[in-house]
């Protein structure tokens, strides 16, 4: 049986706890907790291939945030000595 949703890990792994029960239940009205929780079945090839476009912008987006903030930090650390 082929197997097109999401993985529940639970059910792999009883064993483990999930990272994502604790995300999860503490933001329930995040953005991104929403979009990880999108059922992905009803989207066309094409819907998906710009999902996955807008999702790779947005990782060079935040990746360049946090690029300047670490840069930022370690210019106050420096002026501080710390």
């Amino acid at each position: 049986m082929v197997r097109l949703g999401p993985v529940d890990l639970k059910e792999l792994r009883p064993d483990l706890p999930s990272m994502d029960d604790d995300f999860f239940s503490s933001k329930p009205d995040d953005p991104l907790v929403q979009l990880a929780r999108q059922d992905l079945d009803p989207l066309s090839q094409d819907e998906l291939e710009a999902r996955i476009e807008a999702l790779e912008a947005e990782i060079a987006r935040v990746r360049a945030h946090s690029q300047a903030a670490q840069q930022h930090r370690s210019a106050a650390d420096a002026l501080f000595k710390r």
